[in-house]
């Protein structure tokens, strides 16, 4: 991997909308505390979802964290403030040794417990800030080793899963978890990505049930200028669930 995809760049401007953020507890089944927080739509922009309410939860999980990678990326960081415009909720967390998380780094298998605590954190808030008697959906969203680790990680609540240029080497393909189950899932790849081609990504998956691949023309993995468009993807995949 490389550290462009993990620059600190400044925050882009924040969007004319109001959205709460605020710090989320998140446990690891084995004991790991994570870093997390949660940014909730408000209810000026939110016509028809309840005043206030979202209309999914996305759990944003980061690139891989011993080449920089963590919850602020700027990909990810674009996502947790800019998917509220449409109504969806974001919750994103550092992976164990990342941050202030504990913990230490487990090439990506331990780490899908800190995934899976996440997605318990994301059910949980779901249902607490839910203005109706039925929670808003809760989709899984990694990047690149964020990708592969949620990608392998189940859940019970979890309403589909979205890999955004999952490398789909660092868990074997065959072992993750979204790969049987019959769940909705997005792949979303770069054309141009230099770790795993779209052609690759559709040979792997293949066999996968209830599975999308769309290409992201024109990008690569680091998806540098990508991102408004990565964000209109997401939230037209969440808005047919």
């Amino acid at each position: 991997m490389n550290d462009a995809e993990n620059s600190h760049r400044p925050p882009a401007p924040g969007p004319p909308f109001t959205v709460e953020a605020f710090a989320v507890e998140a446990v690891s089944c084995d004991g790991i505390e994570l870093e997390a927080e949660a940014a909730w739509p408000g209810s000026s922009q939110l016509a028809g979802t309840g005043g206030g309410g979202a209309a999914a939860v996305a759990v944003l999980s980061h690139p891989h964290p011993l080449y920089g990678g963590d919850m602020w990326n700027p990909l990810v960081d674009h996502l947790f403030r800019a998917l509220p415009a449409s109504g969806i909720a974001t919750l994103r967390y550092n992976f164990r040794g990342t941050g202030r998380s504990g913990g230490s780094h487990d090439d990506g298998k331990a780490e899908q417990l800190d995934a899976a605590a996440a997605f318990d954190a994301a059910v949980r808030l779901a249902a607490d800030r839910s203005p109706s008697a039925e929670a808003p959906p809760v989709v899984s969203a990694g990047w690149s080793f964020g990708g592969d680790v949620s990608l392998a990680a189940g859940h019970d609540g979890l309403a589909a899963w979205i890999g955004i240029a999952a490398p789909l080497r660092i868990v074997d393909p065959a072992s993750m978890g979204a790969a049987s189950d019959a769940r909705p899932k997005l792949l979303l790849v770069p054309e141009h990505d230099q770790f795993r081609s779209p052609a690759e990504a559709s040979e792997i998956t293949g066999g996968w049930t209830n599975t999308q691949l769309d290409v992201i023309s024109g990008g690569d993995h680091f998806l540098m200028g990508h991102a408004r468009v990565v964000g209109e993807m997401i939230a037209s995949f969440v808005a047919g669930l």
